[in-house]
């Protein structure tokens, strides 16, 4: 049995946190409305962006292994730098002893690519954007350490596949030419296969550095939002029209190979899978 910290314990980090305390360990959740968290997660309630309250409320304790599953308040460069590269600086300092794995919830928006490549853990980084930018230099604490940066794409399933559906709903256009192709992982998977890379660095078997999770197919959204439409008895989305994006659209395709080589098997492994789930359940 270990004991296991999540560190801006939110949607993913508490999805996680059930996971890994069903399997029989200790896990503490931290973040600042701590009395949300659900049972059986011990509270730990600090805000990650206090460095003293970090160091008062981890004082005595120690931990095996550590999840980082922030998120940011906003879509701001402020935002994001405090709490992915301040909240884990001041985490890292707050921690009596190293853990044994630290696991960090990136993005693949550290990926710049931009005309539908093929990325994987080895590709350039260059960020056209302020997150993908943060994440990184958050990534950079990490070197040396024994951690894991875990590259998610974009995290749909209960409670947050809503804004795509409203766009469909709403007639929302969607451009055929050039494609956007989009990259995305089920919440279920994103935290079952967390906690099943913890399960694997107990038996020796740690992951890579970097490591992309996303599910088997990137897909051009007017794909998407075109199965999306004809599941809710609508119209295929209009193709020409919309106001043109105000900064660069990254268009890629992410690999997952290097995480189906963990050994972890997709519950979700594409859009299909997903959001047919979702709308069962009258997402």
């Amino acid at each position: 049995m270990a004991n296991i910290l999540i560190a801006g314990c939110g949607d993913v980090g508490s999805r996680t946190g059930q996971y890994l305390a069903a399997a029989g360990h200790r896990v503490w959740g931290l973040r600042r409305q701590a009395a949300e968290l659900p049972a059986p997660l011990q509270a730990l309630a600090a805000d990650l962006t206090d460095p003293t309250a970090m160091r008062d409320r981890l004082a005595g304790h120690t931990f095996d292994y550590v999840l980082f599953s922030a998120a940011a308040e906003e879509a701001s460069e402020n935002a994001y730098r405090r709490i992915y590269v301040d909240g884990l600086r001041h985490l890292l300092a707050a921690l009596d002893s190293p853990p044994q794995l630290l696991l960090f919830c990136s993005s693949t928006s550290v990926y710049h690519q931009a005309n539908g490549e093929w990325v994987d853990e080895s590709s350039a980084t260059q960020p056209l954007g302020f997150a993908g930018r943060c994440l990184l230099e958050a990534e950079a604490l990490l070197v040396g350490r024994p951690a894991s940066a875990l590259r998610l794409s974009g995290i749909y399933g209960p409670g947050r596949g809503g804004r795509l559906l409203e766009r469909v709903r709403n007639g929302a256009p969607c451009p055929r030419h050039p494609p956007l192709y989009s990259n995305r992982i089920h919440s279920e998977d994103a935290a079952a296969a967390i906690a099943h890379l913890m399960a694997c660095a107990e038996t020796g078997t740690a992951p890579p550095a970097r490591l992309i999770l996303s599910d088997h197919e990137p897909a051009p959204l007017h794909e998407v939002m075109d199965w999306l439409a004809g599941e809710l008895g609508l119209p295929p989305c209009p193709h020409e029209g919309g106001t043109p994006p105000q900064r660069p659209r990254n268009s890629k395709r992410c690999h997952n190979a290097a995480l189906l080589d963990t050994g972890y098997r997709l519950r979700y492994p594409n859009f299909r899978a997903g959001y047919g789930r979702l709308l069962e359940g009258g997402a």
